[in-house]
């Protein structure tokens, strides 16, 4: 009965050891030491342009980075008082490495596509901005079957846009000027540094008085959605998950904050813009739930998708379902992409009935979720950002269709718990609030 919480809590002090070698700074080298060989690796070997354009100019990032880290660690040996300042050195070093590893290179990649090189962004980007410029000129952001039919054949996969209509709103830019910085990654990025720095707001004044190092948590989830490689990558070279992942984490941090109507509300917009926000709104409603807020926190958490998607079912019905159900079900003109070698995608195309028993195992998954939620709610933050976590991250796995980025969801939730949990003792010490 007590062996897995036993494994759970030595994992936790496996992870905290780690976490918190020489004052955070052996993991702050590692980070930057494997993330600039990720880097150099993907300049010289990615068969995509603009992730060889990234690593050539994020490898250099990172290894400045782990070379002021390398001066911390030293400095520390030197003056082991230092620590407090160390802390805010090393938040510094994040803030650069942020700047160097993906501002620079999306600023870059940005500038040289408005300049007419065309293998300078991801299909994604286009994707967005064609919504854009569809949902200010028709209403819509989405092509009809006929329409995307009538496309040529290699433009039909860019005719899709399998988003939800919030996300054509970091299109409208790029429809109204024609220039670098209304490229949707650059709205994507602000986005993104906005909702985090609320985010990391809301932590901080929820663990302003918890034991231990609670700022030293709350970097860590920073660099976990910012500078690891997958994150900076992905915002650099197509970038809508970022704004979804930062809308999560800010729904998360204001759940332990005990504002169930505010988290539901943050978690609402991020599923008005993709549906990988939709899981997390289910556990954050349960959580809700165990708190006699459900229906607040439901009211945006479901309330805000489906008035997005009002217009676009009023404009044209038959494309919204095109785009938003048969695309991503498989059973659109033409298929996702998306084929990283992950164990959902080698059984569907190994394996004889391959599709059927990766579709089995994901049902098989979600299933032990619910009744995982049903049975026993998640009572607090951080237990709501590791079920969304691992739940996430064993979706990933097994979807016969996904790609490797999408990993930056389930590490973000993780690594973000533990800030989560300093703050959500505080919280539970307050009375419940009404916000």
């Amino acid at each position: 009965m007590t062996a897995a919480p036993d494994r759970i809590s030595r994992s936790r002090q496996r992870w905290r050891a780690l976490d918190s070698a020489a004052g955070g700074l052996a993991l702050d080298l590692g980070l930057y030491a494997v993330s600039a060989v990720f880097a150099a690796v993907t300049a010289a070997t990615s068969t995509l342009p603009p992730h060889r354009g990234w690593g050539t100019i994020a490898a250099v990032g990172y290894l400045v980075a782990a070379l002021a880290v390398t001066g911390q660690l030293l400095l520390r040996r030197r003056r082991p008082d230092a620590a407090p300042a160390g802390l805010a050195a090393r938040a510094a070093v994040t803030a650069v490495a942020w700047a160097t590893t993906t501002l620079l290179p999306l600023a870059v990649l940005s500038i040289q596509r408005a300049a007419g090189r065309t293998d300078r962004a991801q299909e994604e980007v286009v994707v967005v901005e064609q919504a854009g410029a569809r949902l200010a000129e028709h209403g819509t952001p989405y092509l009809g079957h006929d329409a995307i039919a009538a496309l040529p054949p290699t433009e039909q996969l860019l005719g899709y846009t399998p988003y939800q209509p919030g996300m054509a709103l970091f299109g409208l830019p790029r429809a109204a000027v024609d220039a670098w910085w209304t490229d949707s990654r650059v709205w994507f990025a602000l986005a993104t540094a906005l909702v985090l720095a609320l985010a990391v707001g809301t932590l901080r004044a929820g663990t302003a008085a918890a034991p231990g190092r609670p700022d030293a948590a709350v970097l860590r989830g920073v660099q976990a959605a910012t500078v690891l490689q997958v994150c900076a990558l992905t915002l650099a070279t197509g970038g809508d998950d970022l704004p979804v992942l930062a809308l999560c984490l800010l729904a998360l941090a204001l759940a332990a904050a005990d504002r169930p109507g505010r988290a539901g509300l943050a978690v609402g917009v991020a599923g008005a813009l993709k549906l990988f926000a939709w899981p997390v709104a289910v556990v954050l409603i349960c959580w809700a739930g165990t708190r006699r807020a459900g229906a607040r926190a439901a009211l945006g958490a479901v309330g805000l998708p489906v008035a997005a998607l009002v217009p676009a079912l009023l404009v044209d019905r038959d494309a919204l379902v095109e785009n938003v159900l048969r695309f991503p079900l498989g059973h659109g003109l033409v298929t996702s992409p998306a084929q990283s070698p992950f164990p959902g995608h080698l059984i569907a195309t190994q394996l004889p009935a391959g599709r059927a028993i990766a579709a089995a195992l994901l049902v098989a998954v979600g299933v032990a979720i619910a009744v995982r939620l049903l049975r026993r709610p998640p009572r607090t933050a951080a237990a709501a950002a590791l079920i969304c976590g691992y739940g996430l991250l064993a979706a990933i796995l097994l979807m016969p269709s996904t790609r490797f980025g999408y990993l930056l969801y389930p590490l973000a939730l993780l690594v973000w718990a533990p800030a989560l949990a300093l703050a959500g003792a505080r919280a539970a010490r307050r009375p419940v609030p009404t916000g």
